[in-house]
C-alpha cells in the first residue's frame, strides 16, 4: 500500500493490522518523524516527500501497488492524477477528497458535473464515490462534507489517441472556458484549424466541453492529429 499524507499514522498502523506492506509519503519531515516513532514496531516504510514530485518509479518497487489514503484536500485531485499518469503500478486507489472534489473525479464524462479532471481519470481508470464522510466525525470538524472515491486503473485506455499529452491537451483547452463553445475554445489550441478538426471528428462547433463523451474526445484528439 502507498499511503500519502500519513498524518499521525493512525490509518497507517491500520493498514499494516490488516495485513499490508506499506511505505508512508509525508511532505512535513517533523510528522515523518513521529509517524515512524508510531509504527517503529509494524515495518512500515515511512518517506519524507512531496506527492507532487516524487519519483514514484524510485520509491515503489514491482507491481500490484494500491494507494489508500486521506489525501491533504488543497492538492488531491492533481496528486490523483500524477499518480494515474506517473505510477502505472498502482493499480487501484481509495482516496477521502472534499465531497465536491470527490464528485469530480468521478463524473462522466459528458455529464454536468463533469470537468477536464474527469476525463483525465476516465481515460486511466474506472472512478465512483463509494461513501460520504460527514465533518462531525473530525476534530476539528471542517466546514466541508469528505467522501471516499474508488479508482480502478484500466488494463487498457478505452479510447485509442495518438499521444494522451495531446489528448488531455485538447480537454484543458475546452475546458479553459466552460461556457464558451467548442469552436471557440479550442481555438487557442488548434487555430485556424478548429472548425474542420470538430467536422472530421463529427463534434458540432456550438458544443460545450462538458457535453463530450470520452469517445468524443478520442474522436476530437485523432482528428487534430491527422
Amino acid at each position: 500500500m502507498l499511503e500519502i499524507g500519513p498524518g499521525l499514522g493512525s490509518l497507517t498502523l491500520a493498514l499494516r493490522e490488516a495485513g499490508a506492506s506499506v511505505v508512508a509519503l509525508e511532505v512535513d519531515a517533523a510528522l515523518a518523524a513521529v509517524v515512524r516513532d508510531v509504527t517503529a514496531d509494524a515495518g512500515v516504510r515511512v518517506e519524507v516527500g512531496d506527492a507532487l514530485t516524487a519519483d514514484f518509479a524510485g520509491l515503489l518497487d514491482g507491481e500490484g501497488w494500491r494507494c489508500v489514503s486521506n489525501l491533504p484536500y488543497n492538492v488531491a485531485a492533481p496528486v490523483v492524477v500524477r499518480i494515474l499518469e506517473e505510477a502505472p503500478v498502482v493499480e487501484r486507489m481509495l482516496v477521502m477528497v472534499q465531497r465536491e472534489v470527490g464528485k469530480r473525479l468521478a463524473a462522466p464524462p459528458g455529464s454536468d458535473a463533469a470537468s477536464a479532471v474527469s476525463v483525465v481519470v476516465a481515460y486511466f481508470g474506472a472512478a465512483e464515490v463509494v461513501g460520504l464522510v460527514p465533518p462531525t466525525v473530525f476534530v476539528p470538524r471542517p466546514r466541508v462534507e469528505s467522501a471516499l472515491v474508488r479508482i480502478v486503473r484500466h488494463a487498457e485506455p478505452p479510447v485509442d489517441v495518438p499521444s494522451a499529452g495531446e489528448l488531455f491537451a485538447l480537454v484543458h483547452a475546452g475546458f479553459g472556458h466552460r461556457r464558451k463553445m467548442l469552436r471557440r475554445a479550442l481555438r487557442s489550441r488548434l487555430g485556424d484549424r478548429t472548425d474542420a478538426v470538430l467536422a472530421d471528428a463529427g463534434i458540432p462547433g456550438e458544443t460545450r466541453a462538458e457535453r463530450l463523451t470520452l469517445d468524443d474526445w478520442g474522436a476530437l484528439s485523432r482528428a487534430a492529429a491527422a
